[in-house]
């Protein structure tokens, strides 16, 4: 779990240096040990009320893209930057009302050791075509988790960041 301090630094390094017209507001910043998530905030196309929802989704579809589009050089630039910076991957994405669009993300692989009844879940899932494999279908488990325990996720990385200050605050073993 990264701290506080790190995330700050970040987000304030990728508030100067990041184009004001891009996002509205300040990027969200999502922090791993290999990757730095950046997710700006897009505006909503402004469309008339008698407008189908097929139709607003396509919008938001093409605003994403021209957006994607427009920004490539600059954003390739900007995380060269950032990856020499801070040692981490960059990956771009937007978010626009309900919806987030990731442009580039890592594929990280996990070493995991599951017991039989486990493997079984997840080829249950490979021969029900849920997955292609056992790694998606792994994927797909944590994603299936993580969207169920969000509050509970929220509230274990807020513990955990509590325990980063309250190491930072104790004595220095190392001097």
């Amino acid at each position: 779990m990264e701290t506080d301090e790190a995330v700050k630094k970040l987000r304030g390094w990728f508030s100067g240096r990041l184009p004001g017209e891009w996002f509205e507001g300040q990027p969200e910043i999502v922090l791993d040990r290999e990757e730095i998530a950046v997710v700006g905030r897009l505006q909503a196309p402004v469309l008339g009320d008698d407008v189908s929802e097929v139709e607003r989704a396509a919008a938001v579809e093409g605003g994403v893209q021209r957006f994607r589009e427009e920004t490539r050089e600059r954003r390739i630039e900007i995380a060269l930057e950032a990856e020499h910076r801070f040692r981490r991957k960059v990956s771009w994405g937007v978010a626009v009302g309900d919806e987030t669009v990731m442009f580039t993300t890592l594929s990280v692989p996990v070493m995991t050791r599951l017991r039989q009844s486990e493997r079984r879940v997840l080829d249950t899932l490979v021969a029900a075509g849920v997955a292609r494999s056992r790694s998606d279908a792994l994927a797909w488990c944590v994603r299936l988790v993580g969207k169920n325990t969000d509050t509970w996720l929220t509230d274990l990385r807020d513990a955990l960041q509590h325990v980063d200050r309250v190491r930072a605050s104790g004595p220095d073993l190392n001097s």
